[in-house]
């Protein structure tokens, strides 16, 4: 029989019951942790937290600029034009290098991201050419030692496909941070790595347009056409839809299956003119796939080809 309680006791008596009810209650869940691949209803349901950092990198190849982003961006964005800013620097004559890494902390610092902050890049969502630019930006966070990185999967595009997401206008000003890197030297391939590679059997996965592979074109900065020996092709085209969306996982795997990579192998070097197409390459491998030891060489074909020394192979004929 139950007692009767007196109203001024209610309180007391139902917090107790609540404390009660809620320690024989499981724990809640943890959030997931994001991917490198985050889509629209994650960036919407966390865009707004304080640990995260929307980075919009939109640029000329798909007609982005400052003024674009002030035009319309994903709220809580920041804007750095991934062409303009200083993400690739030209070196010894080759362009599109890693910069120095303090002068990369600077521009992070300068963008209000920190260490303790989770990275979403936003691209425009236009071709695989763009998307390189969200991949390669994405893979000099990793070299810096900074793995709370994702990417917006289809992009800015994506984003805005919804009349229903809320657009931001208006430049953004961001409170300055500080970044402070810890360069990963294993992510990054040069010259010397290649020539190793050749002869140790290391995969060299070419990911320029078949053309180039094949050198019946050329970059312009390329002193000649060709591709290194041995190299496996695999365009970088393949590994996005028209929708500036991600193929998935057994997609990538037989992509690279088709090209003459084994299905369990670790360890490769991408590489394309200027280390822009490689990006998507190595994100492909390294990130999707989850496959170990994968490098970028950011000097490429432009780098490649400057060294009269070095051997290039054009239709299956190797030339000096």
């Amino acid at each position: 029989m139950l007692k009767s309680i007196a109203p001024a006791a209610l309180p007391t008596v139902l917090a107790g019951l609540l404390v009660t009810l809620l320690a024989g209650a499981p724990a809640p869940a943890a959030a997931a942790e994001p991917g490198p691949l985050v889509d629209v209803a994650w960036v919407k349901a966390n865009a707004e937290r304080d640990a995260v950092r929307l980075l919009d990198i939109r640029n000329k190849i798909s007609g982005g600029s400052a003024a674009v982003f002030a035009q319309g961006h994903i709220p809580g964005s920041v804007y750095s034009d991934y062409l303009q800013d200083g993400w690739r620097k030209t070196q010894d004559g080759i362009p599109g290098q890693l910069p120095p890494i303090a002068d990369l902390e600077a521009l992070i610092g300068g963008l209000g991201i920190g260490n303790d902050h989770h990275v979403v890049i936003v691209a425009a969502g236009a071709s695989a050419l763009e998307m390189g630019s969200a991949t390669r930006v994405y893979w000099t966070f990793k070299v810096l030692g900074h793995d709370a990185v994702s990417i917006l999967d289809g992009g800015f595009r994506a984003y805005a496909a919804d009349p229903a997401n809320p657009i931001a206008s208006g430049a953004v000003t961001p409170q300055p941070a500080v970044f402070v890197a810890n360069f990963r030297p294993e992510l990054v391939a040069d010259r010397s790595d290649v020539v190793a590679a050749m002869t140790s059997g290391t995969a060299l996965v070419d990911n320029r347009p078949t053309a180039q592979h094949l050198g019946q074109s050329s970059h312009p900065a390329a002193a000649r056409p060709g591709t290194i020996p041995g190299a496996l092709s695999v365009p970088e085209g393949q590994f996005t839809d028209a929708r500036g969306r991600f193929v998935g996982r057994d997609q990538v795997a037989q992509l690279l299956k088709t090209a003459g990579l084994g299905d369990a192998e670790e360890g490769a070097i991408t590489f394309c003119n200027t280390g822009h197409w490689a990006s998507l390459g190595w994100f492909a491998q390294s990130e999707i796939l989850g496959r170990k030891n994968v490098r970028l060489y950011d000097g490429s074909m432009v780098d490649w080809t400057a060294q009269s020394d070095l051997p290039v192979e054009v239709k299956g004929t190797a030339k000096q």
